[in-house]
């Protein structure tokens, strides 16, 4: 078996030690290797690049493409978005994101799709549908009554609806049988949908505990839609494992996050793509666009203050909000206002995202004995301008993919 030696560039280990001189040796798919002056029978010439582990993005959703406006939506054919994912994990693998949590919209079908070398694609966690009460932040029922054709349920796609811990029991036991890897919730309402407020918590603590205790049993974890106060609070006092967005973070939820060791997801490109889109001339209805603006600032400053307290943060997009393609514009942000450092932004990219998934004993590292997944990219890593112009190539298992 044939070793490859990536040499005559420096490594980022995803450890958050400063990136340094050395070669690293792949052979089996695997890491065998890192120390400076090794060999190999195969040879990649990093021409003073940077190796980095593969790498992750905690909340993407690859069935939706950035189209913001509700009426194109509604003439779109139902099956178009499957082919639409198939571009998107493409457009995601070439900016070196070989792993995903997809938060929604991809079923077994699309994972398997990847796994089987179908479609070219980061390995993935899949969620399936977002668990929403009546009426949350999954409810896009229209103030007509009307309700979007993507909210019926269809084989391998349950209903998102729950209300009362039977129905709640229920539903991750068939998200379980459907092949969910990580069970998403909404503990809040949110920006895009039609009816609720971000502001607002959803779901009681007998739901939330249920949730919790069944996603348990099946040895998986649970990722909560998280924005007002109340529903950060929530999901972390029944034992939610991450909070996405975390927008209204007060002193007593971040304390809570301490204490019970809960990841933040900030997913800062989200409500900048909603802004963006509207200046691009999408039409969005005024009462969602006024929730992009009213959380913008509240965001940074929560994230700010998640960050200077010692939250454990994993980087994540909600890619889909977005065009797919731009993830690694979230680290900019992370470090932006001195939120984080640059080589904080890296390790939240790698292995502290890879140990939110619950992956970190074979990935997110550039240690002897992990999978060889390596991102290279051009440049200073501590420079984090259009980083997704500057990947020069990838790797999943020692196999180049892009």
């Amino acid at each position: 078996m044939a070793r490859i030696l990536f040499r005559n560039g420096s490594v980022f280990d995803g450890t958050g030690a400063p990136p340094a001189p050395a070669d690293v040796v792949v052979e089996g798919g695997r890491i065998v290797d890192v120390a400076v002056g090794l060999d190999g029978d195969e040879d990649v010439d990093l021409g003073g690049r940077t190796l980095l582990p593969g790498l992750f993005d905690c909340h993407v959703h690859f069935t939706m493409s950035g189209e913001l406006d509700l009426v194109k939506l509604m003439m779109r054919p139902f099956s178009l978005r499957y082919f639409e994912a198939v571009v998107n994990m493409e457009a995601t693998l070439r900016t070196g994101i070989t792993s995903v949590r997809e938060a929604g919209g991809s079923d077994l079908g699309v994972k398997t799709a990847v796994s089987s070398r179908l479609a070219r694609g980061p390995r993935m966690q899949i969620s399936i549908v977002m668990l929403s009460q009546t009426g949350g932040h999954g409810d896009d029922t229209m103030p007509s009554g009307g309700c979007p054709f993507w909210q019926a349920p269809f084989p391998g796609n349950p209903k998102w609806s729950v209300d009362g811990p039977d129905e709640m029991r229920k539903q991750v036991r068939e998200l379980v049988r459907e092949g969910a890897d990580v069970i998403k919730v909404a503990t809040s309402g949110g920006v895009l949908s039609p009816r609720d407020d971000p502001r607002h918590g959803h779901f009681r603590d007998d739901e939330l505990s249920v949730l919790v205790a069944e996603a348990t049993a099946a040895g998986i974890y649970v990722m909560a839609h998280a924005q007002a106060t109340e529903g950060i609070k929530a999901a972390i006092r029944n034992g939610i494992r991450s909070i996405e967005h975390g927008v209204y973070l007060d002193d007593e939820a971040i304390s809570m996050m301490l204490e019970r060791g809960t990841w933040l997801v900030p997913t800062l490109s989200a409500p900048r793509a909603v802004l963006a889109a509207s200046e691009a001339g999408t039409r969005i209805e005024e009462s969602v666009l006024q929730k992009a603006y009213d959380v913008l600032e509240v965001h940074i400053a929560s994230f700010r203050r998640a960050v200077e307290a010692g939250v454990k943060v994993a980087m994540g997009t909600d890619s889909g909000v977005g065009p797919h393609g731009r993830n690694l514009d979230e680290l900019a942000l992370m470090v932006d206002n001195s939120a984080m450092s640059p080589l904080e932004a890296w390790v939240a990219t790698t292995s502290a995202a890879a140990a939110l998934c619950g992956v970190d004993d074979r990935l997110g590292s550039i240690s002897p004995g992990k999978l060889a997944d390596l991102t290279v990219i051009e440049g200073d890593p501590h420079d984090l301008d259009k980083l997704g112009e500057r990947v020069w190539g990838v790797w999943k298992e020692g196999a180049r993919v892009v």
